[in-house]
């Protein structure tokens, strides 16, 4: 059976066709009729069956049929739990909406707004999304969701794990409650019937494998491991020939785990959610890519994401729940490949670690191994590592190198530059075309700051402040400010005279402030009236030869009121 025969439309049909795709898997040919007719959808199968295909075409399909999406109103939207499951989904999907004219935008976290709120507000068809994301661009009022003809959950599953199930059950609830729902997870427990049982209207279930079923081209093996062996154990299982994730339970352990490695020569990238969405993109692009064949991860990379080539799933840590190991365990084997799985256990994580592998499905082969046994390469093809420590590449710039061409301010064409750099080279703020100098130079030569322009009468540069008779600022016949013209004598003090000084010498029990004149030319002291009196006293004719004042009946100090008559 064919895509054509579930009744796709021939426009998606030939873009499937397009990418080599012409035979639908189990899980599509189960469940796209049913969701091609409108009908609500519960979709369970293992990861890596093709659930994506299997809700985006019959998406697509339907959406094709409609006219243009309003501004800030998409049509369809597909919910997924993380970033990287996201991007996945709308890549897969991305070439196939345009085939059918159908715009796709993602709205996750770690990117800025700008472009997801530009593209709602040209309109799009379908918003690939967390529910963290598009509940924020709801609240700004950028995004409404009355005109959603088609919702589906992506690993429903584990959005309830991580605690979405709050948020989406918020955004549900904002969606048209005739709209057509679709459901698709690995398991389905009970914390995804309450969304079942709310918002989904007769749902048909198709179940392609029981939950705890692994994967029949998967080999299981269990490595019992000494505590101090584990680290040289994982490091020759990650030098193996082959593309290999490894998995951590801490975001502190896949760093460390990512240095220790690089140290011993296994060139290896980490991905967890501490780290931004730019560099999780880039790490993941070169795993893809082939550009360094280890990743080591936590379980933010055990759902959904789909790498070519994974011939080995290590788990350095062993996860706690068995939904954990299956989706982990599920990044090999994907699509019919065969793959193996290998968990490191401790002596106390033994019995813990099969209790869990039980629940799971699970029967692994149990195997004792040190550091250099040749059972560990033979299970695993794990070799000695090189020991020459690889090299952290230097970051890229952060906008220069972008694909869309953006790049910063004073970047040329050719080639990163800094602000103020020159076409044919680099340069200083102030540099002169023909040579650098500083700023204020003269054109004729270097000058400091203050200097003239042009020259004086003898044509000789100066300073600025300078006299045409070459004498500086206040100066005359080269002298200094303050100098006498004519020749001082010895006894003279250095520091000029003040206009206000007396020329006889200064009595002991004077104070050391310059004396003022009054109206009739006599010194008085600051503060004191014309009279000889001090301040806030009356006038009197003359001051006591022992220097204090007399004070009549009417005289007050400052602030003083008066004793007799009137003031």
């Amino acid at each position: 059976m064919d895509f054509a025969a579930l009744g796709l439309p021939q426009p998606l049909v030939r873009a499937l066709a397009r990418q080599g795709i012409t035979t639908p898997f189990e899980i599509q040919r189960a469940t796209m009729p049913d969701a091609l007719a409108g009908r609500d959808v519960l979709g369970r199968g293992q990861t890596g069956s093709g659930k994506t295909l299997a809700f985006g075409l019959p998406l697509l399909a339907r959406v094709a049929d409609r006219e243009r999406a309003r501004p800030l109103h998409p049509r369809a939207l597909v919910l997924v739990p993380t970033r990287e499951l996201a991007m996945q989904v709308n890549d897969a999907l991305l070439p196939l909406g345009k085939a059918v004219g159908v715009f796709l935008k993602t709205a996750v976290g770690g990117v800025p707004y700008d472009r997801q709120i530009d593209a709602l507000r040209r309109g799009v068809e379908v918003i690939v999304a967390t529910p963290g994301r598009l509940g924020d661009l709801i609240d700004r009022g950028v995004c409404r969701l009355e005109d959603v003809e088609v919702t589906v959950l992506d690993e429903a599953d584990q959005m309830a794990d991580m605690g979405f199930l709050p948020e989406v059950t918020e955004l549900l609830a904002k969606t048209p409650a005739d709209a057509q729902r679709l459901l698709f997870s690995a398991t389905l427990d009970g914390d995804v019937d309450a969304l079942v049982k709310r918002f989904m209207t007769d749902p048909v279930t198709h179940s392609t494998a029981p939950p705890t079923a692994a994967v029949s081209t998967m080999d299981h093996h269990l490595l019992l491991i000494p505590p101090h062996d584990k680290f040289p154990v994982a490091a020759s299982i990650a030098a193996r020939e082959g593309r290999t994730m490894v998995f951590a339970r801490t975001q502190l352990g896949v760093d460390r785990l990512v240095q220790q490695l690089a140290a011993v020569g296994v060139r290896a990238g980490g991905l967890h959610g501490g780290k931004t969405q730019r560099m999780r993109t880039r790490t993941l692009a070169e795993f893809r890519e082939g550009r360094m064949n280890v990743l080591v991860a936590t379980d933010v990379a055990a759902r959904g994401i789909h790498v070519d080539g994974v011939s080995l799933v290590l788990h350095v840590d062993p996860p706690k729940d068995p939904k954990d190991y299956l989706h982990r365990a599920g990044r090999t084997a994907r699509a019919g490949e065969s793959g193996a799985v290998a968990t490191l256990v401790l002596p106390k994580q033994r019995r813990t670690t099969l209790a869990m592998l039980e629940k799971a499905g699970v029967e692994p082969a149990q195997t004792r191994v040190r550091a250099g046994d040749p059972a560990l390469a033979e299970l695993t093809g794990a070799r000695e590592p090189s020991g020459v420590p690889v090299r952290d590449e230097p970051e890229p710039r952060r906008r220069a190198d972008r694909p869309d061409g953006q790049r910063r301010f004073g970047d040329r064409s050719d080639g990163p530059r800094r602000f103020g750099d020159r076409p044919d080279g680099p340069r200083r703020f102030g540099d002169r075309p023909d040579g650098p100098r500083r700023f204020g130079d003269r054109p004729d030569g270097p000058r400091r700051f203050g200097d003239w322009h042009g020259r004086d009468e003898r044509g000789e540069h100066r300073r600025f402040g300078e006299r045409s008779d070459h004498g500086r600022f206040g100066e005359r016949s080269h002298r200094r400010f303050g100098e006498r013209s004519e020749p001082r004598r010895s006894d003279e003090r250095s520091e000029p005279r003040r206009s206000d000084e007396r020329s006889e010498p200064r009595r002991s029990d004077e104070r050391s402030e310059p004396r003022r004149s009054d109206e009739r030319g006599d010194d008085r002291r600051f503060g004191e009236r014309g009279e000889h009196r001090r301040f806030g006293e009356h006038r009197h004719p003359a001051r006591p030869a022992d220097g204090r004042s007399e004070r009549k009946s009417g005289d007050r100090r400052f602030g003083g009121r008066p004793t007799t008559g009137t003031y």
